[in-house]
């Protein structure tokens, strides 16, 4: 059995491990909050978005845009959106499954350094990477999609690709792949947003579609449209895995407090009958000694 000093040095380092983990938990919960609300806030306007777009690809020839021409798939080009530090559960590692299962060419443009960590160590070719902020900021994610968006026009990838944590709730992190380029199948990401927002994912796209005029015409719109769109869209992403990961990181600290209290209790447990165990045997030994004296 070990020494009351051994236990009483080890309940001391679990008392100081939770008290850390609590203060992360408060952390993660206070920065959850304001992520969850930044992520939905966004939805409605992507949804509206790919609505427009809607209309609009069918007013126009898909050849009128780069955006909207089919080309051979010999290269992905994939947006990986991680997050920067640990201690958020198996938030990263799922994600990193869909990476893993990726086998044919791509090429990875990486948010966040665990991602960038796992792409350089798993000897993928990684573009570029980029930090990802607790503050995440339009402009910031504006220079991903717009490199990714370069690479795509000038045939280095043949898809544009969002990897990242959906979120649904606090408890439940979605690994998800979404394709951006090309804009081969917008009403299937108009169902898929809608059904992210609540909303009724057989709503009938016609009536919008009449209810909208574009001017000078529907092909100036798309053109300025479609990278905004883009752009947009992995902005969206970013908040969503910003979401996810406080609430991983909130879960995955409260669930190591918890540990750590039950831990608490089995060696203040362990702690006391080692004491009484010890007192019992001075007793024996101080009667012992005055029996035989």
């Amino acid at each position: 059995m070990p020494s009351t000093r051994d236990i009483r040095r080890r309940i001391k380092s679990v008392k100081n491990t939770r008290q850390i983990t609590k203060a992360m938990e408060l952390v993660a919960a206070s920065k959850m909050k304001k992520a969850q609300q930044a992520a939905l806030a966004g939805r409605p306007y992507a949804e509206l978005m790919a609505q427009m777009l809607a209309a609009l690809a069918d007013r126009v020839e898909e050849s009128q845009h780069p955006f909207l021409a089919k080309r051979e798939v010999k290269v992905r080009g994939i947006i990986l959106i991680s997050s920067d530090k640990g201690l958020c559960g198996p938030l990263n590692s799922n994600i990193f499954k869909l990476v893993t299962d990726i086998k044919t060419p791509a090429k990875y443009a990486v948010i966040g350094r665990k991602g960038a960590q796992f792409i350089a160590r798993t000897r993928r070719e990684l573009l570029v990477d980029f930090p990802a902020n607790d503050r995440t900021t339009f402009a910031d994610i504006r220079v991903v999609a717009e490199f990714m968006v370069k690479q795509y026009l000038e045939g280095a990838v043949d898809t544009v690709e969002v990897i990242w944590p959906r979120f649904r709730n606090t408890l439940v992190q979605v690994p998800t792949v979404m394709p951006l380029l090309p804009l081969t199948s917008v009403k299937d990401v108009i169902a898929e947003l809608r059904s992210d927002a609540g909303l009724d994912t057989k709503a009938a796209a016609p009536a919008t579609d009449n209810q909208m005029l574009f001017e000078p015409d529907a092909a100036s719109v798309l053109e300025s449209l479609l990278p905004l769109y883009v752009n947009r869209e992995v902005f969206q992403h970013a908040l969503d895995a910003k979401a996810s990961e406080h609430s991983a990181r909130m879960v995955a600290m409260k669930t190591a407090k918890d540990n750590a209290t039950k831990l608490l209790g089995d060696l203040t447990l362990e702690y006391n009958k080692a004491r009484q165990a010890g007192i019992t045997q001075e007793i024996l030994e101080i009667a012992a000694a005055q029996f035989a004296a």
